[in-house]
């Protein structure tokens, strides 16, 4: 002390425990959905607790909030499994605190239910109500097998006209892959090009051409979020607030707008079954088995691990993975 001042700098509370969450996750570049997800089932789990610390409870404590949410909360398999996932992550990773085995869970049953397909002429009959680029993302789902989200978050250089090929990044397990371009949709989709590198240029002008870019590749390509190769292909009108960084850009192609625009255009088609952008992805794998392709061009296609998931449609299907004719019937 000098004078009667202190030299010493204030000392910072430690950060609350969500906030600890919430850096665990950006560290390890966890996705803003994922984030949400996991920061919303600690809260639930803090208050079903009473607002316990979670470093004051153990694997007694999660297997009572993982079964009250099978047996009072009814909620699916995959649910629960997040809520697990999420309650690992904070004793894992934040807390530091490695849990024994969690015993003793009432498990939320895994139904076990065949995918919603549609015929041919559904979901032509769908796709010729469906407009706008709401729209054509739909054809581009039916017509590649992409998962909705994975075509809302399509980059510019991810597309090859030439080749008639699409490239998915950063995929379902962290995978990427290719599949292809419908030719039906090749002039379709460079009109969007087109009307894109014009938007693009319009911020460019404005200093809003910045985009999100995967992991720490901003930091590393300070330039890259202001390329075209990186922009996306399908756009929000409007420029937003990127909630993490603060920074005002374009987001990509509410994958919401997709969503009412196919469950819009199943209902003027006169389609009863229920019919969401998944329906599309089922329809392709589907369609293309009943065509005679082989069961492992499919489930490289769709981008899956095992081909156990790609089996299913077999089921759909009620024969083989190659679409095999009975004799009976030949």
């Amino acid at each position: 002390m000098e004078n009667g001042t202190s030299t010493e700098s204030p000392i910072r509370p430690a950060p609350k425990l969500l906030d600890q969450v919430r850096d665990a996750i950006r560290t390890r570049h966890y996705s803003i959905r994922t984030e949400d997800a996991y920061v919303n089932w600690i809260k639930r789990f803090i208050l079903f607790n009473n607002k316990q610390h979670p470093a004051k409870l153990d694997t007694t404590h999660v297997a009572a909030f993982l079964s009250h949410l099978a047996v009072e909360g009814k909620v699916a398999a995959s649910t629960q499994n997040q809520a697990l996932s999420a309650l690992l992550f904070l004793y894992q990773k934040v807390l530091e605190i490695e849990l024994p085995r969690i015993g003793d869970v009432v498990r939320a049953k895994k139904p076990q239910r065949l995918p919603t397909v549609l015929s041919r002429s559904e979901v032509r009959s769908l796709l010729d109500h469906c407009t706008g680029t709401a729209g054509l993302i739909a054809r581009l789902l039916y017509g590649t097998g992409l998962r909705l989200m994975e075509s809302v978050r399509l980059r510019i250089k991810d597309v090859d006209l030439a080749r008639a090929e699409l490239t998915v990044r950063d995929g379902k397990g962290g995978k990427d892959r290719v599949t292809l371009l419908p030719q039906s949709l090749l002039v379709a989709i460079e009109r969007q090009i087109a009307e894109r590198r014009m938007l693009y240029d319009a911020d460019v002008q404005s200093g809003t051409a910045d985009v999100w870019l995967p992991d720490a590749l901003a930091i590393k390509y300070p330039n890259a979020p202001k390329t075209w190769g990186w922009q996306y292909l399908f756009v929000a009108a409007n420029l937003s607030i990127d909630p993490r960084s603060g920074i005002r850009r374009r987001h990509h192609f509410n994958e919401k707008l997709v969503q009412r625009e196919v469950h819009r255009a199943a209902l003027a088609a006169g389609i009863v079954r229920p019919a969401s952008p998944h329906t599309l992805r089922h329809s392709f794998a589907t369609h293309l088995l009943e065509a005679g392709y082989d069961i492992s061009t499919v489930q490289e296609l769709l981008g899956h691990a095992d081909v156990s998931t790609t089996m299913i449609y077999t089921h759909v299907l009620n024969r083989g993975g190659r679409a095999v004719l009975s004799p009976l019937d030949g």
